[in-house]
């Protein structure tokens, strides 16, 4: 798809929101969406919900302090500014559950209800055991409060090739290609709904449907920890965010960079 195009496209779209996505940003080209998205808050020139998009991101970020690679053109590299003040800094974890739950239901939407589709601690998206997308959201605190969130979000759409073996996406998976901003309002929407709910206070909801689509929910599986392989299945996830693996040594909780998953 030329770039003309694509642009027409994205300009052209008009979610069915409240707020998220109705002040949307399309970038040719830049380094990261979260780096501008972020730039636009601190510069209190991004409404509640702006939407940075671009067609090719040449340093986007992910977990871990990796970088996010994507093909140009052929997927989703997309940043949303939220300004969640109702939320206290120490449930910022319960912001990342509504967020893996909303790309988790644009997924299911496209792909149906797959039980090979389940989000990976913290908020990664997957399909069996391939990775399909990622999410980053980099809080910006003040006080006990958050000012405001930005909402990195990659998907693997039309691309086929990978470096790496662990990856997928929707072509790879269903054998058909997308039109990538066709795809956007639709998750713009699934992102607000799923936001609502948070700041409507239905956690407990949050919280249930999480689990229940969570890869390696209550199964038996290999992990790494402080340089030791350990056995143990994955019970839960603390307020904090923590993983919690209960293990033959009981019940463990670990941080982001703590645990690495084996096959």
């Amino acid at each position: 798809m030329n770039v003309t195009k694509y642009e027409k496209q994205v300009e052209a779209l008009s979610p069915q929101t409240l707020f998220t996505g109705q002040q949307l940003l399309w970038l040719p080209e830049c380094p990261s969406t979260n780096t501008e998205a972020h730039q636009l808050a601190v510069q209190n020139r991004a409404t509640d919900g702006c939407c940075v998009i671009t067609d090719k991101q040449t340093a986007g970020r992910g977990q871990r302090g990796n970088q996010w690679e994507a093909a140009p053109g052929e997927n989703l590299t997309m940043s949303v500014v939220w300004k969640p003040v109702f939320l206290p800094a120490a449930d910022q974890f319960l912001l990342s559950q509504a967020v893996a739950l909303a790309v988790h239901d644009w997924l299911s939407s496209l792909l149906g209800p797959d039980s090979q589709l389940r989000v990976k601690w913290p908020n990664d998206l997957f399909f069996g055991n391939q990775k399909l997308g990622g999410i980053l959201i980099e809080n910006t605190l003040s006080g006990t409060k958050i000012q405001h969130s930005i909402v990195g979000i990659g998907i693997n759409i039309n691309q086929r090739q990978f470096a790496v073996p662990t990856a997928t996406s929707l072509a790879s998976i269903t054998n058909h290609s997308y039109v990538v901003p066709v795809l956007v309002a639709r998750l713009l929407e699934s992102l607000e709904r799923r936001y609502l709910q948070l700041r409507g206070g239905r956690i407990g909801g949050l919280r249930t449907e999480y689990l229940r689509v969570l890869y390696r929910f209550q199964e038996e599986h290999e992990y790494e920890a402080h340089g030791q392989r350990l056995r143990g299945q994955i019970v839960g996830v603390d307020e904090a965010g923590r993983l919690a693996l209960a293990t033959t040594n009981g019940l463990r909780y670990f941080d982001l960079k703590e645990i690495k998953y084996l096959l």
